[in-house]
């Protein structure tokens, strides 16, 4: 089994350019983790709200999280990312996600 990852607009891919290579390497880890396996542990991955998910990564200390929705079954879609700064996942970063999720469902039934 491999998923489709599809980034949604040109969210994932500022977010990527605004970090390091070595912590965009990271990512990619465990976007590539997320493609090949069926279940990843909440280290990595973890549910939200809503089909909501946050993926987790950490590089030299820094904590780095990118949301995304699953489509169809194996097509993963990618949100805003922003590294994480405090224990809890802010809710304004929260309520970005799911606001990018319903505009990509709104156009996706265009």
């Amino acid at each position: 089994m491999e998923r489709k990852i599809r980034a949604y607009k040109n969210y994932f891919t500022d977010f990527i350019s605004s970090i390091s290579e070595l912590e965009a390497r990271k990512v990619f880890y465990v976007l590539d983790m997320l493609k090949m396996q069926e279940r990843l542990s909440a280290k990595f991955v973890k549910h939200i709200e809503d089909g909501l998910f946050e993926l987790r990564a950490e590089h030299g200390g820094n904590i780095f999280r990118v949301f995304f929705i699953f489509d169809e079954g194996n097509i993963v879609l990618l949100f805003n990312g922003f590294q994480k700064k405090s224990q809890k996942t802010p809710r304004k970063e929260i309520e970005q996600a799911k606001k990018l999720k319903n505009e990509y469902y709104a156009e996706k039934g265009k």
